[in-house]
């Protein structure tokens, strides 16, 4: 589950119209959304507030007893330049907004105009770039954190990443990169302090370019900036290819990864599905991923990795399963006792067959499963209102699993996991956890 920090900066990202996904950074997303959940470890609370739209606050105080101490805490800080008006409290933040689940891509869309980012007063430009700044400072140990977004223009980002750290080698290390997204294509420049460290990643999008216009019947209408809207096409799948290097210039070493990675859209009609190939040539390792979205309420993931060097493989296998709150038959019951329409010979079968029935019409008017789990993703997700939780499980081929169920308590957000390791019989539990927040 997300923290209620990485929330907001997901919606300055959402507000700013940036797309994530579109990087090679995240070509894996999906599988590891599955795969890699975080497990919480001791007992952990947090505390938040978006005190106004451009301000938001954290605080944190975990008991786990690391080697920081018994306690530890965080304080951070948020500002944005850009309004975010989203759902702050606890109560009504949506979960599928903060739970890292089966992740949708959506189509590919064309930059906006620069023009359209341009507001004139009085024959002078006065428009501003969309700015985000985030501090956090760890205690007792003081290692301090900060990020730097700045939306430069329609396809280019900076982020500049700073940690200070008295064990970390002098002192602390800064990251800086350079995002541009072109629709079509991404390319990814950075430097970090860390050995002078030089890289690049590009992903390349096969198929539709977004930026040429095309009259088609399937085209649809997509809002932009500026409030006007531009067309585009809705291609039923995504097909990307993707290279990173990279080189220390202090310490005289590099390396490279490629991949590859096939996605449906919302135009495919069928159960959504995600596959990965990515190689590290210089270190011999592959590794495929393949996620499928087998339900409305469940997800299916797994992992093979193998070494050619070594000859050594891993298999991870997960799910993840959405669970509603039943409430149908019962409150209906109550509702046609209280108003005295239910029929002396009304029995529970009267109230849960017109449900049945109706499944049954769609079944035989060529709806049927993949009517219910095909079209467009708002369908593939379930209410809001009607979520209770989400159970998340994976296993390695060493036996190790990972349980974890996130879900809303009242007014609270929880988080409740566990690690078990089978083959140690005498320490079947590795480790349990619970994190809970709460904001306003």
């Amino acid at each position: 589950m997300l923290d209620f920090m990485d929330y907001i900066q997901q919606a300055f990202y959402h507000s700013s119209r940036w797309n994530i996904d579109n990087s090679y950074s995240g070509l894996n997303a999906t599988a590891q959304s599955i795969l890699e959940f975080p497990i919480p470890k001791g007992l952990r609370l947090n505390v938040s507030s978006l005190g106004t739209p451009h301000f938001s606050s954290s605080y944190t105080i975990s008991l786990a007893g690391t080697s920081a101490g018994p306690v530890t805490g965080q304080l951070s800080y948020l500002y944005s330049s850009l309004p975010l008006t989203v759902p702050s409290r606890s109560s009504t933040i949506p979960l599928s907004a903060i739970v890292r689940g089966y992740r949708h891509l959506r189509p590919l869309r064309a930059p906006d105009n620069p023009r359209d980012w341009e507001v004139w007063h009085r024959g002078r430009r006065v428009d501003e770039r969309d700015t985000l700044l985030y501090g956090r400072i760890f205690l007792p140990t003081s290692r301090l954190e900060a990020l730097w977004l700045r939306r430069t223009t329609p396809t280019q980002m900076l982020q500049v990443r700073g940690v200070s750290d008295a064990s970390l080698p002098n002192g602390g290390s800064l990251l800086g990169v350079v995002h541009n997204d072109h629709g079509k294509y991404s390319t990814e420049y950075l430097f970090s302090s860390d050995s002078a460290l030089l890289g690049a990643r590009t992903l390349y999008n096969v198929g539709h370019d977004p930026r040429q216009k095309q009259d088609d019947s399937s085209e649809e209408l997509m809002p932009t900036r500026a409030g006007t809207t531009a067309a585009s096409t809705a291609p039923p799948s995504l097909f990307s290819m993707g290279v990173e290097v990279y080189y220390g210039l202090l310490n005289k070493s590099g390396g490279m990864s490629t991949g590859l990675r096939f996605t449906t859209l919302p135009a495919y009609l069928a159960f959504p599905y995600t596959m990965t190939l990515t190689l590290n040539p210089l270190m011999g390792n592959l590794s495929s991923t393949y996620a499928v979205k087998a339900g409305k309420y469940l997800a299916l993931s797994s992992r093979f990795d193998f070494n050619f060097y070594s000859y050594e493989s891993g298999v991870l296998v997960g799910c993840e399963l959405w669970r509603l709150r039943k409430r149908a038959p019962l409150e209906r019951i109550n509702d046609a006792v209280k108003t005295s329409e239910t029929p002396p010979s009304a029995t529970m079968e009267d109230f849960v067959n017109p449900a049945m029935d109706k499944a049954a019409e769609e079944e035989q008017a060529g709806g049927g499963l993949l009517r219910s789990l095909g079209h467009g993703f708002p369908s593939q997700a379930p209410a809001d209102e009607d979520v209770v939780g989400v159970l998340k499980a994976r296993v390695d081929q060493d036996w190790k699993i990972g349980l974890l169920w996130e879900g809303r308590f009242k007014e609270l957000l929880c988080s409740v996991g566990a690690s078990l390791d089978l083959k140690r019989r005498e320490k079947i539990f590795a480790g349990v956890g619970l994190e809970v927040q709460y904001s306003n």
